[in-house]
């Protein structure tokens, strides 16, 4: 059942919290990768391998694309196959965005945001069959679906499970994707539909990121009132400049709960590019899960002290580096092929 809006009993949850699952779409798509694909499919084996020694995994693909998994992962416990057709492999912009039940005694059960998908405004097509994977997840999972008819994708929102989400404007107030919403449009469905109280928005991108700006490569929560948020303090790399002006306005924000922002900076590689062209790489693109953080390292300097702030920062948990100089020739990382199902 779709079309609906959440109810007050529903909440945005964080990442942290706990998980049913973690969700990964199989790649098949050469022409989003730069370079060799032979090393790309081996790189997803290693993460849902990574991330199965926590939590259930589950992998989407078409029967034709799931056969090579299921070869590989065949002695893989705690991983699961699900016959989801896709477009390509970027499941947190394609999957659906989980809410819980306030209450968790309610006896209610999560629901599902499916938002429309349209390939990052219309950059890579065909895009058809991505376009119905939150709906085929959710209905896999048996969950109400909530529609809200709107162009977004999951890597563009962050929240802190306590009612505030961080959004980059330049990507999610884009007329490729939604020309007829302004930003307070935009900014209304998103607490209607999300269950949220306020919007906080950063601004800028990544060289090299294709998606104009998603927020899990720029600034991340990792508890309510804290943040941390990538910084890049060499003055020739072209992102030094506006993710400085993203730290004076994190730096500024309060969140809906009143609470000054505690802003972390961590430091991303810079100009690091492969073969000329210049890829968004950012240690921010981690994924938190059930007992562990999984950490894109990328075998620079910036490396081991990105690791030590995020280990201050999700205390209890494993921190996982996980090499991702192969993956980031899609221009991603391991929050970007990974979609969290919140218990």
């Amino acid at each position: 059942m779709g079309n609906q809006l959440p109810s007050p009993i529903f909440r945005l949850p964080a990442e942290w919290e706990p998980h049913a699952a973690t969700w990964i779409a199989w790649p098949h798509r050469r022409a989003t990768f730069l370079g060799p694909y032979e090393a790309i499919p081996p790189v997803y084996e290693r993460l849902a391998r990574l991330i199965a020694r926590y939590e259930p995994v589950q992998i989407i693909g078409s029967r034709d694309v799931l056969a090579a998994p299921r070869s590989f992962l065949a002695d893989a416990a705690n991983v699961a196959f699900v016959e989801i057709p896709t477009s390509d492999s970027w499941i947190r912009d394609t999957g659906p965005v989980f809410l819980v039940p306030r209450d968790a005694s309610s006896g209610q059960r999560p629901r599902a945001v499916c938002w429309e998908w349209n390939a990052w405004g219309g950059k890579y097509p065909p895009w058809d069959a991505d376009a119905g994977v939150s709906r085929a997840i959710a209905k896999h999972e048996s969950l109400t679906s909530i529609e809200p008819h709107i162009v977004l994708e999951g890597g563009a929102i962050e929240t802190d499970g306590d009612g505030t989400l961080m959004a980059n404007e330049r990507c999610v107030v884009d007329p490729k994707r939604n020309p007829s919403l302004d930003r307070d449009a935009m900014e209304n469905t998103l607490k209607r539909h999300l269950a949220i109280d306020r919007v906080i928005w950063v601004g800028g991108d990544l060289a090299g990121d294709d998606t104009d700006g998603h927020i899990d490569q720029l600034a991340r929560f990792v508890a309510p009132g804290r943040v941390v948020a990538a910084r890049q303090p060499d003055r020739l790399d072209p992102n030094h400049e506006s993710l400085d002006r993203n730290l004076a306005i994190l730096r500024a924000a309060s969140d809906a709960r009143g609470r000054r922002l505690d802003v972390i900076p961590i430091d991303i590689p810079a100009r690091f590019a492969f073969e000329g062209t210049q890829l968004p790489a950012s240690h921010l693109n981690f994924l938190v899960g059930n007992g562990f953080v999984a950490v894109p390292v990328f075998g620079g300097p910036t490396d081991e002290p990105a690791l030590r702030t995020l280990e201050a920062s999700f205390p209890g948990r494993t921190i996982e580096p996980f090499d991702c100089t192969s993956l980031i020739r899609g221009r991603g990382a391991i929050h970007c092929v990974t979609r969290d199902q919140i218990a």
